[in-house]
């Protein structure tokens, strides 16, 4: 079907082009320069320098299974024809805002959406912001206070880290991941050592997503909200909700997941984005009006930024009508069967029983229970032998498959893996091209183990090593 030729071998020769130190040919340069590339010299000897190369599916017929664009609103052009349909209604927009929103930037058309957006998430009030990282930036830098402790699921975002940084509560503790035990015991122990919080003077902050980006996993939250109700008994907890990854893929009209549970009231702040699956740009944080105002008077991402400009809103805007109207029910149900497709490709594979046994392959987030699942998500990380990660992964890229590693610091060391993501205008045979191509990955690997023969690569790492040798 995809015959393995020049987008795979092209992408990964500029990519290892970018690899190649810079530090000893700098000698010359202004110190600045200079000692700019010797610290990125240490990204290179590992081969992680991001360099400026596109995706293979932006180079040719790459297949993609690398994009947030979930529900294909991107690719299909129905975002921009709605977005342009919404400039249509408003002939006479600015393309500026004016300043921040608290002195010259604010403006009726940001406020009416920020309020249709609150009210298709049932919450009271909504505040957008430019992007989703500043979106936590402004609330961790903000919402908690002094002597107020921060918990956090290990595996949320960067965003989340960077945030409490800033935060004027200086206590954060981490729970295992999606680990119902382990947050348990986590507010035990902060009631047993925090006065304040035990005598409810100040709050535990909840940090979760709801669907996670490097497991592809949803939390559990109704009960660990059960969990902190218990703990936490004079109810001084608030849970803080990131829903990036699941706005417009999971619950009722891809409302999220805090939608589908019915638990509005039983979230403090809530977390979408509008950049993945809603293919747009923009964020907006859910909350009650203490929540809005705190936001707009401490949040320094809100105060010292100019205001989303009116075109920036507009996209937003046209990406919830799309999913209030119904528009997005088809792409959200495709996303389901593919997934769904997929795990039914592999798993009939001869090979696959014996390459999971092996660990050669295993997909953690499938679960024994994959066919009585009502819902997937679209992430779908793989996993291999951690030494074989970067091989899967030139395997797949010479395919023609464009796929993502997540590696440290994204993920801790040794915890690295292949992430697929499945969108709505993928086709079947692309489905079981992957598998059949990761099944291939591990039947050659099987065999490589097998045969004994100390240093022995697969075909798609000799090719890669050719491409460094000429680079070097």
């Amino acid at each position: 079907m995809y015959s393995p030729e020049k987008v795979g071998a092209r992408f990964l020769a500029d990519w290892i082009t970018g690899q190649k130190p810079r530090g000893p040919e700098m000698s010359d340069a202004p110190t600045f320069d200079r000692n700019l590339e010797n610290a990125l010299d240490a990204k290179r000897e590992s081969m992680s320098l991001v360099t400026r190369i596109k995706a293979i599916w932006k180079m040719g017929d790459g297949i993609d299974l690398s994009s947030n664009d979930m529900l294909s609103l991107g690719s299909s052009g129905k975002i921009r024809a709605a977005f342009l349909n919404e400039l249509a209604r408003n002939p006479d927009f600015p393309l500026y805002a004016g300043g921040s929103r608290l002195m010259d930037g604010n403006y009726d058309y940001v406020e009416e959406t920020e309020q249709m957006i609150a009210d298709f998430h049932k919450a009271k009030t909504g505040l957008i912001m430019n992007s989703g990282y500043n979106a936590n930036l402004a609330i961790y830098s903000s919402l908690p206070l002094a002597d107020d402790v921060n918990v956090y699921d290990e595996l949320v975002h960067m965003s989340v880290f960077d945030g409490m940084d800033l935060s004027a509560a200086k206590t954060k503790v981490a729970f295992r991941h999606n680990d119902i035990e382990s947050l348990r015991q986590t507010l035990r122990n902060i009631l047993d050592n925090y006065p304040r919080v035990r005598d409810a003077s100040n709050t535990v902050l909840i940090s979760v997503e709801s669907v996670y980006s490097v497991d592809g996993d949803v939390c559990p939250l109704r009960e660990m909200v059960t969990v902190a109700r218990e703990v936490c008994s004079k109810g001084n907890f608030a849970f803080i909700v990131d829903e990036a990854h699941a706005t417009g893929v999971i619950g009722p009209k891809g409302s999220g997941l805090v939608n589908s549970l019915g638990m509005e009231e039983d979230v403090a702040i809530r977390l979408h984005t509008c950049g993945k699956a809603l293919a747009s740009s923009g964020a907006i944080i859910l909350g009650n009006s203490t929540v809005r105002a705190a936001l707009l008077n401490y949040a320094h991402p809100i105060i010292y930024t100019t205001a989303p400009p009116f075109h920036s809103v507009a996209g937003m805007r046209a990406a919830y009508d799309l999913l209030s109207s119904g528009a997005t029910h088809d792409s959200q149900n495709r996303v389901q069967h593919l997934v769904k497709h997929f795990f039914q490709a592999i798993t009939a594979n001869p090979i696959w029983a014996k390459a999971s046994a092996m660990g050669i392959l295993f997909i953690p987030v499938m679960g024994e229970d994959w066919k009585d699942k009502d819902t997937y998500t679209h992430i779908v990380p793989v996993w291999t032998r951690q030494e074989y990660t970067w091989w899967l992964l030139f395997h797949l890229l010479l395919a023609h498959i464009s796929a993502q590693p997540v590696d440290y610091p994204s993920v801790p060391k040794g915890k690295s893996r292949i992430r697929i993501i499945f969108h709505a205008a993928n086709e079947e045979k692309q489905v079981e091209y992957l598998a059949d191509t990761l099944c291939d990955f591990a039947r050659e690997m099987i065999e490589i183990e097998e045969s004994g023969e100390t240093g022995r690569v697969p075909r798609a790492a000799q090719q890669v090593y050719v491409l460094m040798q000429g680079t070097a």
